[in-house]
């Protein structure tokens, strides 16, 4: 390092302080990077890598670019995960005795950004704080771009579970957590399922309760929380404490957008796990990842970035208020009615911009003169709005009129103040109106006198030694000079004093020139500290009206989302949702929101459906494949969804209880990297809603039990539907699509399910989906006739039709008519006793069969079932003795010469 110059070594002392950052050093009008960062710059950002010579026979790697596009490249590093220190020049070069003082100004990360560059417009960018212990989580979720901040936590078998489900319905792109996190497992695991989320750990002494809550207390400037409502989350407020003084760190500057705390329960709203926002494909799709052809695609027409945002947050987290439900929809029906003033929020809406946004970047200080003039330009349709509140009715209307606030005197200051198409930098002038400052006013008469000077010096010179080509002209290095030809260089006065020789002309000055450049450019740099002296004082005027600001944001993002919900309405001729007291979904002309408008040759075809707490408690879906059964479940389910959001929906009519969660499991993939097959996937899934449904839930399941063989799947699926239907375990609304047909006979034992299929119309040895459902059993899958519509080569599709027809002659020599395995699904009512049962079956089809060991072993297991406690089993415990037992059976018959399969 001795070698090394000056510069690089204070290079030195500033990047060790920031080693896991990629420093950008400001030389001049460059920033430079060097060394390792260098190479990662030059590699990520796709410029050159060179090197500076720093020392005797010392060559460090340089990359750099100029200041002017640093923005560009931050976002580009930013999106690939890395964090970008600032470090700029903190005093004045021509003023610094020596090397210029150097500091990080900002440090950039992915969960911090507030360049608009850097951020999307409708989506939140959320940075979340994790504080584990072994007592529970606490989880704190903050966008600094917008000032939202909240906090939770977890407790219980569960809380790994409810924190994943937190994590992938924020989508956080960077996240903090406590040492202990770099040890857990489990919370690690959960960071793979987000591969786009930064995420390291956190001084830890930033997490303890103490210091946490005096962070807090310091950022709301309160002596306690209790008006935030924290005293039930201890560890919500540490993590909540962490995130704050992370951001701190980070900002160097007033955070004092972030103004207020909400502490919330997930299970005040529907609880929409992972796995079921993916699968339901709520704001992208699974194909794609983006938001077109997902229902977020269809219900956001919002004009603002607040609105889209805001419909973004509703779609995630549906109601279970039922009043504020209704206020939405009343909302949406009053402009679904009144087409003149929707029409006018329209057009007031157009002109907003990102309120949330602006004043984030005005209390941090890195907000520009174009900022406060989109901030004046939004205010100038606050009495727009204002008068057009009064004229509605709905009570939500009604609230939001009360509170709106229309910052009149904000407007007037920033319109006197700012010319209208200021530039971007602050410290090169040009951005105070003429008449705001009497101050500023002389200065700037002083430097246009000047100038004027300046223009009647050139003029007269010229007349004076009479080159006409002669001109005064100014630049950074040599200031104001005047320039002659090397043609008319005899023509030069001897009180010309030469300044620069050039290859066509030479420069000079004279004394008048020099004294009055004195003049000319100290005015000038007195106008440009005046006019951001100014320019400061109307950007801290508009920080002191920060909350309502905020409040006034607030109310034109649910303005929008309302407005929108109603168009979207109209263009789509949805329904008002009716909410019903009993538990129940009735739904006639239901459609999908999402397939209904990407049909380009067919029209789509509405179903009804009956899902209750009584008799259609459980619907078995069958039917082939590629006949709607998936869409048709998928629609029930984003109806209910957007009936809790405070859409209206797709349908003709559509009466609905509230629920409480959805679940949709509908297929999976294999865990490559966790080591997990699909069918493991599968019942980690089942195991989930089995544990957490309750009957004002939801269940989607489709063809459960693919992932193992015919007869255990067949068992794990009937067991699952059993234990869904009982009323004594969880007794949920659930559609079950299956291709195990033997499972529609539950429909005649048990009341409650009911058999329902997709219409197909067989022409010859094809098949038409009418996609309509009907109140039957389907009696084949018509796998074949599919496989044939799919494009199999026909020979491949008239051998399966031979092999399928050998399986079936097989299938009825071995198992003919009215055999045990025919009946194997028939017997079994858990709603009778169980021994009785087995019994009469053991009576009319085993007893005959088996020899009398056998006999006895089938005593041993009536003796265990005698000994089993159903109600105090998990469902996988009851299969596991159910497996156990049908072992025990297949040994004894092969022991005595028997097929285990018979």
């Amino acid at each position: 390092m001795s070698k090394v110059t000056p510069m690089i070594r204070q290079y030195w002392d500033i990047k060790n302080e920031h080693e896991e950052k990629i420093l950008f050093f400001r030389v001049g009008d460059f920033y430079e990077m060097f060394y390792e960062d260098a190479k990662i710059a030059a590699r990520e950002l796709e410029i050159v890598l060179t090197s500076r010579e720093t020392g005797k026979d010392n060559h460090v790697p340089l990359a750099g670019f100029p200041f002017h596009a640093a923005s560009s490249y931050i976002s580009r590093l930013i999106e690939k995960g890395y964090k970008v220190a600032i470090c700029d020049q903190v005093e004045d070069a021509k003023s610094a005795k020596g090397l210029v003082k150097r500091g990080v100004t900002r440090i950039i990360t992915p969960g911090t950004v507030l360049d608009d560059n850097l951020l999307t417009d409708i989506s939140n960018n959320y940075l979340c704080s994790i504080y584990i212990v072994q007592e529970g989580i606490g989880l704190a979720v903050i966008d600094v771009s917008t000032g939202d901040f909240f906090i939770t936590q977890f407790r219980g078998p569960h809380r790994y579970e409810r924190l994943k489900d937190e994590l992938m319905k924020y989508k956080p792109t960077e996240c903090v957590y406590n040492s202990a996190g770099e040890e857990d497992k489990t919370l690690q695991k959960i960071f793979t399922i987000l591969p786009e989320m930064l995420h390291s750990a956190y001084l830890d002494h930033c997490f303890h309760h103490s210091r946490a809550f005096e962070t807090l207390t310091e950022q709301f400037n309160t002596v306690s929380l209790e008006g935030f409502g924290c005293s039930e989350f201890p560890l919500g407020v540490n993590a909540g404490g962490a995130v704050i003084s992370y951001i701190n760190d980070l900002h160097k500057s007033s955070l004092k957008h972030i103004n207020n705390l909400s502490v919330y329960h997930p299970e005040d709203y529907m609880l929409i796990d992972g796995i079921t926002r993916r699968n339901l494909e709520l704001t992208q799709t699974i194909r794609t990842g983006k938001k077109k052809g997902a229902l977020l695609g269809v219900l956001d027409k919002t004009t603002t970035s607040l609105g889209g945002r805001l419909i973004r947050k509703w779609l995630e987290q549906p109601l279970l208020d039922r009043d504020r439900i209704e206020e939405r929809l009343e909302g949406v029906e009053e402009f679904i009615e009144k087409p003149f003033l929707r029409e006018d929020l329209e057009d007031l809406l157009e002109e907003t911009y990102d309120l949330e946004r602006i004043i984030s970047r005005i209390n941090i200080g890195t907000a520009n003169a174009r900022d406060l003039i989109h901030l004046k330009n939004t205010l100038k349709t606050f009495p727009g709005v204002r008068n057009l509140l009064v004229q509605l009715d709905s009570s939500l209307f009604h609230e939001l009129n009360r509170q709106f606030n229309s910052l009149e005197d904000l407007k007037k200051l920033i319109d006197n103040a700012l010319v209208e198409e200021p530039p971007v930098y602050l410290k090169e002038g040009g951005l105070i109106k003429e008449g705001y400052d009497w101050e500023l006013d002389e200065i700037r008469e002083i430097s246009r006198k000047g100038k004027s000077w300046i223009m009647e010096l050139e003029k007269k010179e010229r007349e004076r030694t009479g080159i006409k080509s002669l001109k005064v002209t100014f630049n950074k290095v040599f200031g104001y000079f005047i320039e002659v030809t090397r043609a008319n260089l005899s023509l030069v006065p001897e009180d010309y004093i030469r300044k620069q020789t050039l290859v066509n002309s030479e420069r000079f000055v004279t004394p008048d020139l020099k004294e009055y450049e004195e003049k000319i450019l100290g005015a000038q740099e007195k106008i440009q500290e005046k006019e951001y002296a100014l320019f400061d004082q109307v950007r801290k005027k508009a920080a002191s009206h920060t909350m309502e600001i905020q409040e006034s944001a607030r109310i034109i993002a649910i303005l929008d989302c309302i407005l929108n919900f109603a168009q979207v309405a109209l263009e789509n001729n949805y329904c008002r949702p009716i909410f019903t007291p009993e538990e129940s979904i009735k739904i006639v002309d239901g459609r999908h929101p999402v397939v209904e408008k990407f049909l380009i040759d067919e029209i789509f075809v509405p179903n009804d459906t009956c899902l209750d707490s009584k008799e259609s408690r459980l619907l078995i879906i069958t039917g082939p494949n590629m006949a709607g059964k998936s869409t048709y479940m998928r629609q029930v389910a984003l109806i209910a969804l957007m009936a809790q959001i405070g859409s209206f929906v797709p349908a003709k009519e559509a009466a609905l209880s509230l629920t409480d969660r959805i679940f949709a499991r509908v297929g999976a993939a294999d865990d490559l990297v966790g080591g997990q097959s699909t069918f493991m996937i599968e019942m980690n899934e089942v195991a989930n809603i089995l544990n957490n449904a309750t009957s004002r839930s939801l269940i989607i399941l489709d063809e459960i039990g693919r992932g193992t063989s015919t007869f255990d799947g067949m068992s794990i699926a009937r067991a699952v539907m059993e234990y869904l239907h009982d009323e004594r375990m969880i007794g949920a609304k659930t559609l079950f699509a299956t291709h195990y047909h033997e499972l529609t006979e539950l429909a005649d034992n048990l009341p409650g399910i009911k058999n329902y299929s997709m219409a197909v119309k067989e022409e010859g040895e094809d098949i038409v989906f009418l996609r309509k459902i009907i109140p039957e059993r389907a009696d084949r899958s018509y796998g074949i006739q599919v496989a044939r519509l799919a494009g199999l080569p026909s020979l491949v599709v008239e051998r399966a039709s031979e092999a399928l027809k050998e399986l079936e002659k097989e299938k009825s020599e071995v198992y003919p008519a009215n055999s045990v395995k025919e009946k194997e699904f028939k017997g079994y009512n858990p709603g009778e006793d169980l021994e009785d049962n087995l019994e009469d079956n053991l009576d009319e089809d085993v007893g005959e069969v088996l020899e009398k060991d056998v006999e006895e072993t089938l005593k041993i297991l009536l003796e265990d079932l005698k000994k089993m406690d159903p109600l105090n089993m998990t469902p996988l415990e009851a299969l596991d003795k159910i497996f156990s037992m049908q072992d025990k059976i297949m040994n004894t018959s092969v022991e005595k010469g028997g097929n285990s399969r018979d």
